[in-house]
């Protein structure tokens, strides 16, 4: 199968298949423009995706690997076709800048997975051969998956649910966010340009639709990246139908700076680590410990690196920063930077909104000598809000690290590796970065543990969590 002649959409081609005239608005946040009208999809419309899913995968299930690995190929090729119509309405959608880690780097990033997933090769384990027998350890499809995603990525994350369970044989009923739908429903139709019918669906809609995805006894395996509230509740409904789960919760990752790092070769680093995506991303550093001697050193460097990344509208190719995506997510920032002020810390930058200009723009904002006790620290401000936070004692930040009921993500920065290393081994979180943050790669393993979550994705662990196993003996 090759990937038909429509597969160079434009924005308007894109808006045109996936609108509903008459559908919900959908607006910039950038700007306050309608971006376009989506379908308002029902409990009944989820009930007719998850039939017509559960029907098409045994025969998806039948090709071989090679086979679905092929289609996930086409697939990628499909993706960078339109690459930049989808890069596009992302950016008017979500709000994320067209350049720098955003858009395009979002987009590209989908085909990257498809093509990383297309490539893995997960055999039968042996677990026993000797003289008593021997033992295999398969993995097989584990039927309907039902994936619900966030808005702060909302085609990446879509792909990182849906390219490991289509190449293990799974068909997929996605569930997009209210605030993000235009964007994968125009993905799921690039990507159907390509695979069979029936094997991929979306249903755009509100907490009621979502809610019937997840409850519905038709679908084996739910995945879901959001807040650790909705995921808790995820898990108590999934209890009435034992379905599979991978959580990808909340998180307020901690970024711990050694005594001997280098504030000025590690400040660009530090910075894109907390605020890519305009710091609305669950493994961005969202609270950085710094040694009393490097403090101020490190503040100075981040404020430059700061006031030189400009912020605006996406559209316009200087920009690589935007807006908060929407106005509930403004207003946590907002409080949580004023919590700050009250409790005595500094500004170094940022802080002070333009209420005047249109969309839902928070400046660049670092806070410097703040309790680590302040909301900001403590909570997870998930917007372009940095609080630095000084130590006196290695072991003191540690035990601040590790203090809060998350752990998706951390990093550790210094010169000497073999320290860095000993750090990172005591950090409780899912990955710990060294000399980087956030830096995810489909071929390494990704997931959360305490209230971050549970499960993995990426790599062939990734491609296990979509599988039931199947021991075989003889």
């Amino acid at each position: 199968m090759t990937v038909q002649s429509d597969a160079l959409l434009t924005l308007d081609h894109l808006l045109d298949t996936v609108q509903e005239p008459n559908g919900r608005e959908v607006i910039d946040p950038a700007t306050g423009a309608t971006v376009g009208r989506t379908r308002v999809g029902t409990p009944q419309d989820i009930n007719a995706a998850v039939a017509a899913a559960k029907q098409a995968q045994p025969n998806w299930a039948a090709r071989s690997h090679a086979e679905r690995s092929d289609l996930l190929n086409q697939a990628a090729d499909a993706v960078e076709a339109s690459a930049e119509a989808l890069a596009e309405l992302l950016s008017r959608e979500q709000g994320k800048p067209l350049n720098g880690p955003n858009a395009r780097f979002e987009v590209g990033a989908c085909a990257a997975w498809l093509r990383a997933n297309a490539g893995f090769e997960l055999e039968p384990e042996v677990v026993v051969d000797d003289e008593s027998g021997r033992a295999e350890l398969h993995y097989k499809p584990v039927g309907v998956v039902g994936a619900v995603g966030p808005w702060n990525w909302p085609m990446m994350i879509s792909i990182w649910q849906l390219a490991p369970a289509l190449r293990m044989g799974n068909t997929v009923v996605l569930k997009p966010s209210e605030y993000t739908p235009l964007s994968v429903q125009a993905l799921v139709h690039v990507l159907n340009q390509v695979l069979p019918a029936d094997v991929l669906h979306v249903v755009p809609g509100d907490g009621e639709v979502g809610a019937a995805l997840i409850s519905h006894a038709q679908v084996d395996k739910i995945m879901f990246t959001g807040s650790t509230k909705t995921g808790q509740a995820i898990m108590r409904t999934a209890a009435d139908t034992l379905a599979r789960l991978t959580l990808e919760l909340g998180g307020n990752d901690a970024g711990i700076v050694l005594d001997d790092a280098d504030p000025q070769a590690i400040a660009e680093e530090l910075f894109w680590g907390a605020f890519i995506n305009t710091g609305q991303t669950c493994a961005a550093m969202k609270r950085l410990y710094v040694p009393e001697g490097l403090y101020d050193q490190v503040c100075e460097a981040l404020v430059e690196v700061a006031e030189n990344a400009p912020m605006g509208v996406g559209l316009d190719e200087k920009n690589v920063l935007g807006p908060l995506q929407n106005k509930q997510q403004y207003d946590i920032v907002a409080r949580l930077v004023q919590a700050a002020k009250d409790g005595g810390a500094r500004i170094l930058t940022g802080g002070d909104p333009d209420e005047s200009q249109a969309g839902y723009f928070y400046p660049t904002t670092l806070v410097a000598d703040i309790d680590n006790d302040n909301p900001l620290v403590a909570e997870e401000q998930f917007g372009p809000a940095l609080p630095i936070i000084k130590y006196t004692e290695l072991d003191q930040a540690i035990e601040w690290a590790n203090a809060l009921d998350v752990g998706l993500g951390s990093s550790v920065w210094g010169n000497d590796v073999d320290l860095c290393r000993k750090v990172a081994a005591r950090l409780e979180a899912g990955t710990t970065w060294i000399n980087k943050h956030g830096a995810v790669d489909p071929r390494i393993p990704f997931g959360g543990v305490k209230n971050s979550g549970f499960g993995l994705e990426f790599g062939l662990e990734g491609l296990k969590h979509v599988s039931v196993p199947h021991v075989i003996s003889w």
